[in-house]
């Protein structure tokens, strides 16, 4: 789904308007009908509802939501910010539409005497300035959202909450509205500022896809760009027909790593995984998990692979699918070597992570995906090292620098942390949504290599789609497990526990054709 600017979004309206003739009102009408519905699905309880409105475009939205929730049955009031008079076109009309005449603030003071109508709400609906605005806030609204901030009523914003900037990026204040929704496409706030306490959706409201045009090439994945998961598999499928992982990783001691990525990579559907691992870390990864299949590899003293263990490595790769490289490995010199001429030998698509990428951090123009696929998925520490920046410099241009290494390089760059983005060698970048704090953990990173490997084992001919998927999923999965364990407790192993839950999930929304799509919030 493209991310737009404000601007942009502008342009997609007259868009619609103008050349595929569907009404400014019907815009309107739509988008404020969507709010309602939001509000009747997720908030089933509230009674006394109060819109709070502005005079603009977004206050044109609030009254039509305002028309649907009395419709329903709900005690709605309108708390409109300005004379009625001011307002113009589509806005206006909708003010005629109400079942009966707002509340009228003109100033600040003049809110006093309206305040039952926000304090005592069950619900509050944001609706006083939109993705057009740009500060300063001017009186009354200021006032206004300063008491919705602090009524203690559960804030569902229309478009974003108001006094926020929609192209805005880095956005510090805390989030003090419940949910939003917003219309046609998400707007750089939406993806990369936590604007909301729950769910961000976006809902259409009638514009064609032709019409939804953006020019960053930033899209965010959602289950729509999943069409990966749809689908059967077929009565006489066997498991050579879902690939074979082979995961080089583990070392005394670390031999949880790379067991952990095997068993992701089965969980997600692979077919086959096998982890060579050296010969002291191999029986922690057998008794894991039985369905795992292992291979010893030569080690150094220190029990990690050496450089002897190439012997058994360059064989194993026959019959496998791809190669997953990095977890538990550790930075032993000779295991480094050993990494730098197993990538450079491999024909198979790469997937390289944790130590198998700082193998490279003094050479990573080694790092090349032009004879064969190569994926990495740094954490940001990681991303420094390879482009000798610093971790606050990759944090600062997270899309930037993904995209310049993913061009370079030819690699498809999953940088990861919180909205993980998924950078592709023709300069196309996704942003993930789904994940939360609980799995700032370790281990999680191991989980999600095991997870793009598993996926990839599937569809060696589709790497970016195999990607997208893994890492929503990965985020999914985090998500639904959090609702049980809490942020606190949540362990990398629960991700893999709650994998089936979170691709019954996504398949579902794939095979219903969503149209309203949410962004960010729990799933159930």
């Amino acid at each position: 789904m493209k991310i737009v600017t404000a601007a942009e979004m502008r342009e997609i309206d007259r868009i619609t308007t103008g050349k595929y003739g569907v009404p400014s009102l019907t815009l309107m009408e739509n988008a404020g009908s969507a709010v309602a519905q939001f509000v009747l699905e997720e908030y089933p309880d509230a009674q006394q509802i109060t819109v709070v409105c502005g005079k603009g475009n977004n206050g044109g939205d609030g009254f039509v939501a305002a028309r649907k929730l009395h419709e329903a049955g709900k005690q709605v009031s309108v708390l409109l910010l300005a004379d009625p008079a001011e307002l113009k076109g589509d806005a206006a009309e909708m003010l005629k539409r109400l079942p009966k005449p707002p509340r009228v603030v003109h100033e600040p003071e003049e809110l006093m005497p309206n305040l039952d109508g926000i304090g005592g709400a069950s619900l509050l609906i944001d609706a006083v300035l939109g993705t057009g605005f740009k500060p300063p806030v001017s009186e009354p609204y200021r006032t206004a959202i300063d008491y919705m901030r602090f009524a203690g009523a559960a804030v569902v914003a229309v478009d974003i909450p108001s006094g926020l900037e929609s192209d805005a990026t880095n956005i510090q204040e805390r989030p003090w509205a419940e949910a939003v929704v917003t219309f046609t496409a998400p707007k750089p706030a939406h993806v990369f500022g936590s604007i909301a306490n729950g769910a961000v959706v976006v809902a259409p409201i009638g514009s064609p896809e032709e019409a939804i045009q953006s020019s960053s090439g930033i899209e965010v994945v959602t289950p729509r760009e999943l069409k990966i998961l749809r689908g059967h598999r077929a009565a006489d499928a066997n498991k050579g027909d879902f690939g074979h992982v082979l995961i080089f990783g583990g070392s005394l001691g670390k031999s949880g790593a790379a067991a952990m990525a095997g068993m992701a990579a089965l969980k997600i559907g692979a077919g086959l995984a096998t982890v060579a691992t050296p010969r002291s870390a191999l029986p922690g990864v057998a008794a894991f998990m039985p369905e795992l299949m292992t291979e010893p590899l030569e080690e150094t003293e220190a029990g990690t692979a050496s450089g002897a263990a190439l012997t058994n490595l360059l064989p194993l790769v026959k019959r496998k699918t791809v190669v997953a490289i990095g977890p538990g490995l550790s930075r032993h010199s000779a295991t480094v070597w050993a990494v730098r001429e197993f990538v450079r030998a491999c024909t198979l698509p790469i997937v390289l992570d944790a130590d198998g990428l700082n193998a490279f951090e003094e050479s990573s123009d080694d790092l090349n995906g032009s004879s064969r696929p190569l994926i990495i998925t740094p954490h940001p520490g990681e991303m420094a090292r390879l482009t000798r920046l610093t971790t606050a410099q990759v944090q600062e241009r997270r899309i930037d620098i993904a995209r310049e290494f993913a061009t370079r390089h030819h690699a498809i760059v999953v940088l990861k942390g919180h909205r993980t983005v998924i950078a592709e060698p023709g300069g196309k970048v996704w942003v993930n949504m789904t994940g939360n704090p609980g799995m700032a953990k370790g281990g999680t990173g191991d989980v999600l290599t095991g997870m793009i490997s598993g996926m990839i084992a599937q569809h060696p001919n589709s790497l970016i789609d195999a990607a997208l998927a893994a890492v929503y999923l990965h985020g999914l999965a985090g998500d639904l497990a959090v609702q049980q364990t809490g942020e606190r407790s949540l362990m990398a192993t629960d991700l893999i526990r709650f994998l089936p839950d979170a691709l019954r999930w996504t398949s579902q929304q794939t095979d219903e054709a969503v149209t309203t799509l949410r962004l960010a919030s729990s799933h159930s």
